[in-house]
């Protein structure tokens, strides 16, 4: 074996690891088994995930500067909470930087084959929605299809930049495009705020196609709010929250939400 491969082979091995121990990391703040305000040692870290201490290392850098955990001045990390408004501000950066995904994909203009593929999506989404029950299953599909509807939208746009900026807001817990659409299964109001989101999802794909920018960035940024409305409607019902990744990470005081 040259120097040139085995290096190459450490190098994705060192690359697996850290994948591997940054996913069973963030499972375990998400779960709830790392609660907010829980202090992380990489020697504890090793042990739980099964990896080695360089990639944990790496692994809990990476998620530091993804929001997750807060840098300590004794050494080592804490699992961070966040308040209310930071999740709307997180809610809020995601809905600018697709907005700005929809605005490069109706100016700069997409392949038959890319606007197959968005408009697919859609109307496998229509498919969900005319089932008549609420069940988790019709939820979970939506998930499915909803997140794959913002994927196939940043990869449209054509920005390696954007895209980057964009894995990077939606890594902050909450922030996600599909963050409260589970919640929802357990609300009265659930299926009709589904109903306005894929109303959105119509009128973006309607955007890009008649090359309106302006008209699909606004869209897609009106889009984002929906998220604000599942947060409001998943904090006044415990259930609901319940169903939320990450839900334990919300700041609260007194019992209340901060």
């Amino acid at each position: 074996m040259s120097s040139d491969h085995a290096t190459t082979v450490l190098g994705d091995n060192a690359i697996s690891q850290t994948v591997k121990a940054l996913l069973g990391i963030r499972e375990m703040i998400l779960s709830g088994e790392l609660p907010a305000g829980a202090r992380i040692s990489e020697l504890a870290v090793v042990e739980r995930v099964g990896a080695s201490r360089t990639p944990v290392r790496a692994a809990l850098a990476r998620l530091c500067e993804e929001g997750l955990l807060d840098p300590i001045a004794s050494r080592g990390y804490a699992v961070r909470a966040f308040s209310e408004a930071e999740i709307r501000d997180a809610i809020e950066v995601r809905g600018t930087l697709e907005g700005l995904a929809a605005r490069f994909a109706a100016e700069r203009g997409v392949s038959g084959t890319e606007f197959e593929q968005l408009r697919a999506c859609t109307d496998e989404i229509d498919t969900v929605l005319a089932r008549s029950d609420n069940a988790v299953e019709s939820f979970t599909r939506y998930v499915t299809l909803n997140d794959r509807f913002h994927r196939l939208l940043i990869d449209i746009a054509g920005s390696d930049v954007l895209r980057r900026q964009l894995e990077r807001a939606v890594s902050l817990p909450f922030a996600s495009p599909s963050g409260f659409v589970m919640a929802q299964a357990t609300l009265p109001a659930a299926r009709e705020v589904l109903i306005v989101a894929q109303a959105q999802h119509r009128a973006v794909v309607e955007a890009i196609a008649e090359r309106q920018g302006a008209r699909a960035e606004a869209l897609m940024r009106e889009h984002a709010r929906i998220a604000l409305k599942n947060l409001q409607l998943a904090l006044a019902n415990q259930t609901a929250m319940d169903l939320v990744p990450g839900a334990n990470l919300i700041r609260r005081l007194g019992g209340q939400i901060e």
